[in-house]
């Protein structure tokens, strides 16, 4: 007989493992989880970077269920719906002038995949169809469908699924803390960006559609490039005739103390990806808001067939848009941003007092609320589930905390909503958790 966990299937999961000791939410409140046996933990990353205002806030459910009473979808290749129109508007009032489309999709995946198809239509259009490359980085994670998954840099997510998409070029990402040609931060900053250059260059120019960036990587390791990276990056798109995209599925709706991490850079894109914490993990939401560059190319006439060829059926789903609505109206409301630009700084000082008492921590860094520490490598079995970094994930659990866990690092990115007292508490449950694997 098959037991009932096993015939589920989590992502990235080994489920053989999983369903001999699984671990199943039951409910949550504010920033904590409770499993079905009744334990607590701390939701320090926010489900996966989403629950942005925190789990079961009466101001979003309320929205939801008013939402629900009038209408609960529409059919996508007819029609819009208030909710739709009202975010979207929204969320072009938040952009530069020169953004005033969106497009939605349920997830990140979905918004990315649009930007690049987006990218490779507008080329067509205006007479370019030879323009089919997309330039990314090594290290980067754009999502799980095929176009976004291609355009990803991380072979662990991409080796099961090859071949993938051709006209995917990858680049060296602007990891300084760890530069593959030991490069000072100054020269490595300058060597990274003009690698899109130089690539563009020997691809061809004539070929390249777009360069698609996460302008904070989470899966090299949290790597917060310069402003000037973004600056030369969009010198060089504009110079060689190519869009330039940023996915902020995470870093989107005020993670790093901004609305869009974008504000931070000076330099904006042609196509930027949003998602996650856009609809508070209340329901599947994401989207692609688009430059007037961009969109123009799209507009005309019907017999002219200029449409975007795209579309997901849940798309703009009202239930959803009501949501994000909800979201963005709790964020100004109680001033959310101003919030994470207080208490942001004051969870990394609390890491870096962890990190002056055990001499395994090598770096502390992050932005907002989204930090990481980073540990010397430690793995005494070679297993890739013995890493440090996995070793504290389980250790933390069994403290009562949900973090994620990489190689040599792990990382935060709780609720926005989260205070200095529970930021005290999630620090200590982390210091037990490397007292438990490094005995310090």
């Amino acid at each position: 007989m098959i037991d009932p966990v096993a015939r589920i299937m989590v992502d990235f999961v080994q489920m053989k493992a999983f369903a001999d000791a699984p671990f199943i939410i039951d409910h949550a409140e504010g920033i904590y989880l409770y499993d079905t046996n009744g334990k607590q933990y701390i939701d320090g990353l926010a489900g996966v970077f989403v629950v942005s205002v925190g789990h079961r806030n009466t101001d979003v459910l309320e929205s939801i269920i008013d939402q629900m009473q009038k209408l609960t979808f529409a059919p996508p290749l007819a029609s819009a719906n208030i909710p739709a129109i009202k975010l979207a508007e929204r969320l072009c009032q938040m952009m530069p002038p020169q953004f005033n489309r969106v497009k939605f999709a349920s997830g990140g995946s979905e918004a990315v995949e649009t930007a690049i198809k987006m990218a490779l239509q507008y080329h067509k259009q205006n007479g370019q169809p030879e323009r089919y490359k997309i330039i990314g980085t090594y290290g980067s994670y754009h999502g799980g469908t095929l176009g976004a998954l291609s355009a990803s840099g991380v072979s662990s997510r991409r080796a099961s699924f090859e071949p993938l998409m051709g006209g995917m070029i990858h680049v060296h990402p602007p990891n300084f803390n760890h530069c593959p040609l030991r490069l000072e931060a100054r020269q490595c900053e300058t060597s990274c960006v003009l690698q899109f250059e130089e690539a563009i260059r020997r691809e061809g120019p004539e070929t390249v559609a777009a360069v698609i960036v996460e302008p904070v990587m989470n899966v090299e390791g949290l790597v917060f490039p310069p402003p000037g990276y973004f600056q030369t990056l969009r010198q060089i798109c504009d110079r060689y005739g190519a869009l330039l995209i940023y996915d902020e599925i995470i870093t989107g709706f005020g993670r790093t103390g901004t609305l869009f991490f974008a504000e931070q850079t000076g330099a904006w894109p042609d196509l930027l990806c949003v998602g996650k914490g856009m609809s508070g993990g209340y329901a599947p939401l994401a989207a692609t808001i688009v430059a007037d560059k961009v969109a123009q190319t799209f507009w005309g006439e019907p017999e002219d067939r200029v449409q975007y060829n795209g579309g997901h059926t849940f798309a703009g789903n009202p239930l959803a848009c009501a949501a994000g609505l909800a979201v963005l109206d709790y964020i100004e409301q109680r001033d959310v941003l101003a919030h994470v630009r207080q208490v942001g700084p004051y969870l990394g000082q609390k890491l870096r007092a962890l990190q002056d008492g055990c001499d395994a921590i090598v770096d502390v860094r992050g932005l907002g609320l989204w930090w990481g520490v980073e540990f010397k490598p430690d793995n005494p079995t070679g297993r890739p589930d013995d890493d440090v970094g996995k070793r504290l994930e389980r250790a933390a659990r069994a403290r009562g905390l949900v973090l994620r866990g990489a190689p040599t690092m792990v990382s935060f990115g709780p609720p926005l909503t989260i205070t200095r007292d529970e930021i005290d508490e999630m620090v200590n449950r982390l210091a037990l958790a490397i007292s438990d694997v490094l005995g310090t």
